[in-house]
Protein backbone atom coordinates (compact mmCIF):
# COMPACT_ATOMS: atom_id res chain seq x y z
CA UNK A 1 0.00 0.00 0.00
CA UNK A 2 1.35 3.64 -0.71
CA UNK A 3 1.58 6.40 1.29
CA UNK A 4 -0.76 8.39 -0.39
CA UNK A 5 -3.50 5.53 0.32
CA UNK A 6 -2.61 5.02 4.25
CA UNK A 7 -2.53 8.88 4.31
CA UNK A 8 -6.54 8.85 2.29
CA UNK A 9 -9.19 8.89 4.63
CA UNK A 10 -11.28 5.90 5.03
CA UNK A 11 -14.12 5.71 2.96
CA UNK A 12 -12.73 8.12 0.44
CA UNK A 13 -12.19 6.21 -3.16
CA UNK A 14 -9.16 6.99 -5.78
CA UNK A 15 -10.54 10.01 -7.82
CA UNK A 16 -10.67 8.96 -11.55
CA UNK A 17 -9.48 10.91 -14.41
CA UNK A 18 -11.59 10.87 -17.68
CA UNK A 19 -10.57 12.57 -20.65
CA UNK A 20 -13.34 14.07 -23.01
CA UNK A 21 -12.65 14.79 -26.41
CA UNK A 22 -14.37 17.71 -27.69
CA UNK A 23 -16.54 16.40 -31.05
CA UNK A 24 -16.27 19.19 -33.93
CA UNK A 25 -19.60 19.65 -35.89
CA UNK A 26 -19.14 17.05 -38.24
CA UNK A 27 -18.71 14.43 -35.75
CA UNK A 28 -22.07 15.69 -33.97
CA UNK A 29 -23.84 15.77 -37.11
CA UNK A 30 -22.91 13.16 -38.18
CA UNK A 31 -21.79 14.41 -41.95
CA UNK A 32 -18.28 14.50 -43.49
CA UNK A 33 -16.44 18.13 -43.30
CA UNK A 34 -16.89 17.95 -47.42
CA UNK A 35 -20.57 17.52 -46.98
CA UNK A 36 -21.02 20.44 -44.26
CA UNK A 37 -19.03 22.38 -46.73
CA UNK A 38 -21.06 21.78 -49.69
CA UNK A 39 -24.44 22.53 -47.42
CA UNK A 40 -22.97 25.93 -46.65
CA UNK A 41 -22.66 26.68 -49.86
CA UNK A 42 -25.86 25.66 -50.62
CA UNK A 43 -27.20 27.83 -47.70
CA UNK A 44 -25.54 30.81 -48.85
CA UNK A 45 -26.89 30.44 -52.73
CA UNK A 46 -30.42 29.92 -51.23
CA UNK A 47 -29.83 33.57 -49.30
CA UNK A 48 -28.33 35.08 -52.21
CA UNK A 49 -31.40 34.22 -54.26
CA UNK A 50 -33.78 35.63 -51.62
CA UNK A 51 -31.92 38.87 -51.47
CA UNK A 52 -32.19 39.04 -54.76
CA UNK A 53 -36.11 38.52 -54.87
CA UNK A 54 -36.55 40.57 -52.20
CA UNK A 55 -34.66 43.90 -54.24
CA UNK A 56 -37.03 42.65 -57.09
CA UNK A 57 -40.01 43.06 -54.87
CA UNK A 58 -39.26 46.53 -53.89
CA UNK A 59 -38.20 48.03 -57.41
CA UNK A 60 -41.95 46.35 -58.67
CA UNK A 61 -43.66 48.65 -55.77
CA UNK A 62 -41.82 51.44 -56.42
CA UNK A 63 -42.70 51.50 -60.12
CA UNK A 64 -46.33 52.73 -60.01
CA UNK A 65 -49.14 53.46 -62.32
CA UNK A 66 -52.73 54.19 -62.94
CA UNK A 67 -55.91 54.14 -64.59
CA UNK A 68 -58.92 56.95 -65.52
CA UNK A 69 -61.97 55.44 -66.75
CA UNK A 70 -63.99 54.42 -68.72
CA UNK A 71 -65.49 57.84 -69.57
CA UNK A 72 -68.63 57.38 -72.49
CA UNK A 73 -71.88 55.30 -72.88
CA UNK A 74 -72.40 51.87 -73.26
CA UNK A 75 -72.46 49.39 -75.88
CA UNK A 76 -69.13 49.20 -78.85
CA UNK A 77 -66.64 46.34 -78.87
CA UNK A 78 -63.41 46.19 -76.13
CA UNK A 79 -60.33 47.59 -77.77
CA UNK A 80 -56.56 47.94 -75.52
CA UNK A 81 -53.28 49.18 -76.72
CA UNK A 82 -51.62 47.40 -73.91
CA UNK A 83 -49.51 45.77 -76.09
CA UNK A 84 -48.62 48.41 -78.23
CA UNK A 85 -46.81 50.48 -75.09
CA UNK A 86 -43.89 47.83 -75.79
CA UNK A 87 -43.30 49.26 -79.54
CA UNK A 88 -42.39 53.13 -77.13
CA UNK A 89 -44.26 55.98 -76.07
CA UNK A 90 -46.75 57.56 -77.57
CA UNK A 91 -45.26 59.96 -80.35
CA UNK A 92 -48.52 60.74 -82.75
CA UNK A 93 -52.31 60.54 -82.59
CA UNK A 94 -55.06 60.29 -85.29
CA UNK A 95 -58.47 61.10 -84.45
CA UNK A 96 -61.44 61.05 -86.67
CA UNK A 97 -64.08 63.44 -85.85
CA UNK A 98 -67.54 64.42 -87.22
CA UNK A 99 -70.28 67.20 -86.47
CA UNK A 100 -71.26 65.32 -83.06
CA UNK A 101 -68.45 62.97 -81.95
CA UNK A 102 -65.50 61.08 -81.85
CA UNK A 103 -65.74 58.83 -84.71
CA UNK A 104 -62.40 57.13 -84.73
CA UNK A 105 -59.10 57.08 -83.02
CA UNK A 106 -55.30 55.32 -83.79
CA UNK A 107 -52.20 56.23 -81.66
CA UNK A 108 -48.67 55.68 -82.86
CA UNK A 109 -46.40 54.33 -80.20
CA UNK A 110 -42.39 54.76 -80.92
CA UNK A 111 -42.62 53.87 -84.34
CA UNK A 112 -45.58 51.96 -84.86
CA UNK A 113 -48.97 52.76 -85.38
CA UNK A 114 -51.89 50.25 -83.46
CA UNK A 115 -55.09 49.20 -85.42
CA UNK A 116 -57.60 51.98 -86.72
CA UNK A 117 -60.68 51.81 -84.28
CA UNK A 118 -64.09 53.65 -84.54
CA UNK A 119 -65.92 54.28 -87.93
CA UNK A 120 -65.13 55.92 -91.39
CA UNK A 121 -66.98 58.79 -91.69
CA UNK A 122 -65.32 62.53 -90.73
CA UNK A 123 -62.44 64.49 -90.94
CA UNK A 124 -59.57 62.29 -90.04
CA UNK A 125 -56.94 64.87 -87.80
CA UNK A 126 -53.28 63.88 -86.89
CA UNK A 127 -50.66 65.23 -84.26
CA UNK A 128 -47.42 64.56 -84.02
CA UNK A 129 -45.72 65.05 -80.51
CA UNK A 130 -41.86 66.37 -80.32
CA UNK A 131 -38.71 64.22 -79.21
CA UNK A 132 -39.27 64.03 -75.25
CA UNK A 133 -42.88 65.78 -75.42
CA UNK A 134 -45.47 62.90 -73.32
CA UNK A 135 -49.34 63.67 -72.61
CA UNK A 136 -49.23 64.64 -69.00
CA UNK A 137 -53.46 65.54 -68.76
CA UNK A 138 -56.92 64.44 -70.50
CA UNK A 139 -60.07 66.34 -70.64
CA UNK A 140 -63.14 66.14 -72.32
CA UNK A 141 -67.32 65.41 -72.74
CA UNK A 142 -69.64 62.51 -73.62
CA UNK A 143 -73.15 61.85 -74.27
CA UNK A 144 -74.27 57.84 -75.30
CA UNK A 145 -70.67 58.26 -77.45
CA UNK A 146 -66.99 60.32 -76.60
CA UNK A 147 -67.83 63.82 -78.36
CA UNK A 148 -64.26 65.74 -77.50
CA UNK A 149 -60.75 65.06 -76.24
CA UNK A 150 -58.21 67.34 -75.36
CA UNK A 151 -54.38 66.21 -74.73
CA UNK A 152 -52.09 68.18 -72.86
CA UNK A 153 -48.65 68.12 -73.20
CA UNK A 154 -45.51 68.66 -70.64
CA UNK A 155 -44.31 71.02 -73.22
CA UNK A 156 -47.89 73.29 -72.40
CA UNK A 157 -49.20 72.09 -75.78
CA UNK A 158 -53.27 71.86 -75.51
CA UNK A 159 -54.18 69.73 -78.34
CA UNK A 160 -58.20 69.45 -78.79
CA UNK A 161 -60.18 67.55 -80.94
CA UNK A 162 -64.24 67.14 -81.26
CA UNK A 163 -67.13 69.29 -80.14
CA UNK A 164 -67.58 71.49 -76.91
CA UNK A 165 -70.38 69.64 -75.02
CA UNK A 166 -71.79 66.99 -73.18
CA UNK A 167 -71.13 65.83 -69.69
CA UNK A 168 -66.83 66.93 -68.60
CA UNK A 169 -64.72 64.55 -67.66
CA UNK A 170 -60.68 65.43 -66.41
CA UNK A 171 -58.15 62.48 -65.87
CA UNK A 172 -54.41 63.35 -64.70
CA UNK A 173 -52.07 60.71 -63.69
CA UNK A 174 -52.00 59.44 -59.53
CA UNK A 175 -48.57 59.53 -59.26
CA UNK A 176 -45.39 61.92 -60.32
CA UNK A 177 -43.48 61.45 -63.24
CA UNK A 178 -46.19 59.06 -64.96
CA UNK A 179 -47.36 59.69 -68.56
CA UNK A 180 -50.28 58.26 -70.67
CA UNK A 181 -48.82 55.39 -71.52
CA UNK A 182 -51.74 53.78 -73.85
CA UNK A 183 -55.70 53.76 -74.27
CA UNK A 184 -58.20 51.02 -74.27
CA UNK A 185 -62.22 51.27 -74.50
CA UNK A 186 -64.91 50.87 -76.58
CA UNK A 187 -66.15 51.37 -80.08
CA UNK A 188 -68.32 50.46 -83.21
CA UNK A 189 -69.15 52.83 -85.49
CA UNK A 190 -68.10 55.83 -82.97
CA UNK A 191 -66.15 55.47 -80.12
CA UNK A 192 -68.39 54.72 -76.62
CA UNK A 193 -65.75 55.34 -74.57
CA UNK A 194 -62.34 55.49 -73.24
CA UNK A 195 -59.74 54.47 -70.73
CA UNK A 196 -56.68 56.33 -70.30
CA UNK A 197 -53.43 54.25 -68.58
CA UNK A 198 -50.48 55.93 -67.03
CA UNK A 199 -46.76 55.17 -66.04
CA UNK A 200 -43.39 55.84 -66.18
CA UNK A 201 -42.21 57.22 -69.46
CA UNK A 202 -40.30 54.10 -71.23
CA UNK A 203 -36.41 54.68 -70.15
CA UNK A 204 -34.97 52.70 -72.90
CA UNK A 205 -36.47 55.85 -75.16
Amino acid sequence: MSVEALNRPAGISQPTTRCHRVLNVQELSGLSPGTTEKHARMLTVALLALLCATASANSIQIRASSYNGEYGGGGGERFSHSGNQLDGPITALRVRVNRYYIVGLQVRYGKVWSDYVGGTQGDLEEIFLHPGESVIQVSGKYKYYLRKLVFVTNKGRYLPFGKDTGTSFNAAPLHPNNVLRYISGRAGSLINAIGLHWDEYPTDC
